[in-house]
């Protein structure tokens, strides 16, 4: 089946431009490009480096022109986002590295426990320099969205109760867009030995002239959406559960869902928006309600949509039938106009939004390690 993802992407919708212009993408704002030359410059003066990579995509949310430098180092390669991938390939990861002499670690930044192993790891690993240097740098580096500054934070919380910190701490800037930390920033975590935590920008290659990596990247969020397009995007998700035929694995949610449909009608509209990280009171019980029943009406569309489907969905054009099928069948399961000006656009972007909230489940995205892999 990942053959025929690869020639989907390749002959189809890697045809079609998968950047809105067609072509590769090429996002390399002004500041990526300064980060980058200011990043090698730091490298040098580092004592070990924390590589953040996604989980769910260990191969294709490695910065390759920077790997060179990287492999060079003291590093610890941290997956993180591990409870949105699938465990089973995550742990294949873990055991290529450990089998390449690699330090690797899973982990939920927002996991005290997690971030406690990984900095286990990294006073292991910088057990021989401590007793020789008076300040140790760790720096941070990864391409964007892969949570680096929230795993800054949570150092920060979890340093106050393993090393005597004298000073203030300040929090790093986190959200839920790629390119949010703009310039390279140092914070004290510890003293005698000082140690220092820096925190960088993610940053690409300026270019990505692989198409699936290039989808991959755009799918978990690393590069903007209107850089892709919301709906090639969505396009390529929905490639990539049929072909996995994720959604006949829902076929338990049809009998729940119809009588969640005969009793939805009085639940009051609620914003997807709301689902993204951001300071805001916790959503009340009909919210979550709410949002259980359309994440189940959505699923349930999908796995009907699929199990019904009499073509191929290993050939690009039955594929692309069946995708143009299901859009319609995600409008009405997301309770969108039919006469929506933006229907599409809007079915995407919620459809999207789904996904990255881990509301679909964690086994859609993923690289698998393999004879080609590299770190």
């Amino acid at each position: 089946m990942e053959v025929g993802l690869k020639r989907l992407v390749k002959k189809g919708i890697g045809e079609m431009g998968f950047t809105k212009e067609g072509g590769a993408i090429n996002w390399f704002p002004g500041h990526m490009a300064s980060a980058t030359r200011a990043i090698r410059e730091r490298l040098k003066l580092s004592d070990l480096v924390i590589e953040v990579r996604d989980a769910r995509i260990p191969l294709s949310s490695a910065n390759e022109d920077l790997q060179p430098q990287l492999s060079a180092k003291r590093r610890v390669i941290a997956l993180n986002k591990k409870d949105l991938a699938n465990p089973n390939i995550l742990n294949k990861w873990v055991r290529y590295y450990d089998s390449c002499k690699q330090d690797c670690i899973s982990i939920n930044a927002h996991s005290r426990s997690s971030v406690r192993k990984l900095l286990d790891l990294v006073e292991f690993k910088l057990k021989e320099v401590i007793t020789r240097e008076p300040t140790l740098l760790v720096m941070v580096v990864g391409v964007p969205n892969v949570g680096k500054s929230a795993l800054i934070n949570s150092i920060h919380q979890t340093a106050l109760s393993r090393l005597p910190v004298q000073e203030k701490m300040k929090k790093a800037t986190v959200g839920p867009l790629p390119g949010v930390t703009k310039d390279i920033s140092g914070f004290k975590i510890a003293h005698q030995p000082s140690i220092y935590v820096l925190d960088s920008p993610g940053v690409l290659v300026p270019s990505i002239p692989d198409a699936e990596t290039g989808l991959k990247l755009a799918l978990a969020g690393s590069v903007k959406d209107s850089v892709v397009g919301e709906e090639r995007i969505a396009q390529y998700l929905l490639a990539v559960l049929n072909i996995r035929g994720t959604p006949l694995h829902w076929k338990h949610l049809n009998d729940r869902v119809e009588q969640a449909c005969r009793d939805s009608e009085d639940k009051h509209e609620y914003n997807l928006k709301d689902l993204r990280p951001k300071k805001r009171n916790p959503p009340n019980l009909s919210d979550m309600l709410y949002i259980e029943d359309l994440v189940s009406q959505v699923q349930r569309a999908l796995y009907i949509s699929l199990s019904e489907f009499s073509g191929n969905v290993e050939d690009e054009n039955d594929l692309a039938c069946l995708i143009e099928l299901q859009f319609e069948v995600l409008q009405k399961a997301l309770k969108i106009p039919q006469k929506a000006s933006e229907a599409r656009l809007m079915v995407s972007k919620k459809f999207l939004t789904l996904f990255r909230t881990g509301k679909l489940g964690p086994f859609v995205l993923d690289d698998v390690p393999g004879t080609n892999s590299q770190g």
